[in-house]
């Protein structure tokens, strides 16, 4: 080979080196120069060009890849500089972060101070809403191992890697999402980690070292929006204070003129024949905002679930007799002498001045009269209903017409379906009791009162178990605290309404012997403890209520669920006995097992629910 030709073939390679061509190209350079006859010391000399010139190639590569890479890092902070948004910060560092590595996933979590662990805020390629809702504590799974040692971690195979923690929880949701490698780098602010940046494929993937870098360097330039977002945010928030002081202040000046019209309006209300909800709405008007009346205890749900400054008013207003205010509720105590009658509450934004203070308590004083005019002409018609009800339980020798016509001027038509209910709330305040049972009689159209020692109601219906739990459940926001109830019924008449109260009342004395105080229920809702009790044995209603499911299921099939159950039970539970009587495999009795556990519940093998069960399978062969 002559000189020229060996300077063609270098020439050759400085071309593949400017096209970045692959190395195969390179090779078939040498490959050419030895096909033309090169001595072996030229070939030495054009090998060692090639890989003089793959090692400038390799290079070149890496410098435009930085020079890319640099160009995206400083795109991102022009990106994230103009964004003030917090969220829209949060989706444009990941997704950004998930372009420049592309990857099939990146998301974004952030610690959460209350909780002490962190939560993902932001997620790009994720399609599982179980991975998007993980909380990882600090030192679970990559992520809590990255926020509690503030360091870059990578794994190219999660489910092998046992450097961190695993738990159940999170492996279910990298689980679900399908992803394998992982990389994670801390989102620093000092030395205070605030989050976590992730870059994730759903294939084995080795993330080299300057794609960590890179993350790094993404989750600082996020850092610093995050920050900057937080205090924009912070300032907004402040402005917005500002601003709703200046309404403050323009307010409290217009409460004083308000005051001298509201003593007029109260009055002329008054005399003019007004009820409580007038007064209220007056209220309302005069001092603007949303007022509401709590008779009784003060009750959190009439400011928001759980409203603390509910709850600090209503105490500073009871302890000083006066009204009181915190936050935005305005609290004012509705009072009789000695006894508490309720709260008058009022939500506003704005301050409350002292005119305001005062229109509020006269209003209060004006609501504590109506009440107690009402209250007087409430308590008579109680009495009456008490004294019918005690009436009609006792009503041997008197005539059932007319105390059907006496309760039918009192609303209650007993032609119509009753239910009997006997309550027994121990620790309750009697009176507050006997008011809270009137109450709910004289809204539901029917009796209540007290006979023979105990609390008695008569409600219109025809589902008893149904409303001994409302009776029950509505009995314990009244008073406070648990209240059991025993019904029966449906009867009709004076005589029938008797007997469902005899049975409500062995009702309400099963389930204090059974320990299910605090309970609403009737006889058919104690098993066969109720069969037992109930004026008329309904073997069938009870067999169907048991092992109901199982009778329709094996009508329906053909199966002998009910029969594989019964010798279940015959045999003391032993699966191998059971066998041997069904004459059938014992994987068979598990499988009906199974679905018998499906059909009646995971609870049928409790002792309580299996005696119930026995006397049913016992009881029905005799049920047509």
């Amino acid at each position: 080979m002559d000189p020229v030709s060996a300077v063609a073939a270098v020439r050759a390679l400085l071309d593949l080196l400017h096209r970045d061509a692959p190395a195969g190209e390179f090779e078939r350079a040498v490959v050419a120069a030895r096909a033309a006859g090169a001595t072996p010391e030229l070939l030495a000399e054009i090998d060692g060009a090639k890989v003089t010139a793959l090692r400038l190639r390799d290079v070149l590569r890496e410098r435009r890849r930085r020079e890319s890479e640099l160009a995206a890092l400083n795109e991102t902070a022009s990106d994230l500089a103009g964004l003030r948004d917090l969220d829209l910060v949060l989706r444009a560092i990941v997704h950004r972060a998930r372009s420049l590595l592309g990857t099939d996933t990146a998301y974004l979590s952030l610690h959460d101070p209350v909780a002490g662990d962190t939560y993902l805020r932001v997620t790009a390629g994720s399609v599982s809403t179980r991975f998007q809702r993980l909380r990882l504590a600090m030192g679970e799974g990559l992520g809590g191992l990255v926020a509690e040692l503030a360091t870059p971690y990578v794994t190219a195979d999660y489910f092998a890697d046992d450097r961190f923690l695993h738990t159940h929880t999170i492996d279910g949701g990298v689980r679900e999402e399908g992803l394998v490698a992982i990389l994670g780098v801390p989102l620093l602010l000092g030395e205070t980690v605030i989050g976590v940046l992730f870059a994730s494929e759903r294939r084995p993937r080795v993330f080299r070292p300057d794609e960590i870098s890179l993350l790094c360097s993404m989750a600082a330039h996020a850092a610093v929006a995050i920050d900057t977002a937080n205090l924009l945010e912070e300032t907004r928030s402040a402005l917005a204070d500002l601003a709703r002081a200046n309404e403050r202040a323009a307010a409290h000046s217009a409460s004083v003129e308000r005051a001298a019209s509201a003593h007029d309006r109260f009055t002329e209300l008054v005399l003019a024949g007004a009820g409580v909800d007038d007064v209220v709405r007056a209220v309302a008007e005069v001092v603007g905002g949303e007022a509401t009346l709590c008779l009784g205890d003060p009750d959190p749900e009439a400011a928001g679930p759980g409203d603390p400054d509910f709850v600090a008013a209503s105490a500073q207003a009871q302890a000083t007799g006066r009204a009181a205010r915190v936050g935005r509720v305005h609290i004012a105590p509705v009072s009789a002498g000695t006894e508490h009658l309720g709260v008058l509450v009022l939500h506003s934004g704005d301050d409350q001045a002292a005119s305001d203070a005062r229109i509020l308590e006269r209003a209060a004083m004006v609501i504590a009269l109506l009440v107690l005019f009402r209250r007087s002409a409430t308590d008579a018609e109680h009495r009456l209903r008490g004294e019918l009800l005690h009436e009609i339980l006792t009503s041997t020798g008197r005539d059932p017409a007319a105390l059907t016509d006496r309760a039918a001027r009192l609303g209650a038509d007993l032609d119509r379906p009753h239910v009997a209910v006997v309550v027994d709330a121990p620790d309750a305040d009697r009176a507050r009791l006997g008011s809270a049972v009137a109450h709910l009689a004289a809204t539901a159209h029917g009796l209540a009162g007290e006979y023979d020692g105990h609390t008695v109601l008569l409600l219109p219906g025809d589902r008893p178990a149904e409303l001994a739990r409302r009776v029950a459940a509505d009995l314990r926001t009244a008073l406070g605290r648990p209240a059991t109830a025993g019904a029966a019924g449906p009867a009709r008449g004076v005589a029938g309404c008797a007997d469902a109260y005899a049975e409500a009342r062995r009702c309400l004395e099963s389930l204090r012997a059974l320990g299910r105080v605090g309970e609403g229920a009737c006889t058919d809702d104690l098993g066969f403890v109720g069969l037992l009790l109930a004026e008329h044995k309904d073997v069938a209603g009870f067999v169907h209520r048991t092992i109901g499911p199982l009778l329709d299921y094996d009508r329906a099939r053909g199966t002998e669920l009910t029969r594989t159950l019964s010798a279940y039970f015959d045999c003391g539970g032993s699966l191998t006995r059971t066998r041997e009587l069904l004459h059938v495999h014992v994987n068979t009795v598990s499988q009906r097992l199974e679905r018998v556990a499906a059909l009646l519940g995971p609870d049928w093998q409790d002792p309580e629910r299996g005696l119930q069960l026995r006397l049913a399978l016992h009881l029905a062969p005799l049920v047509p």
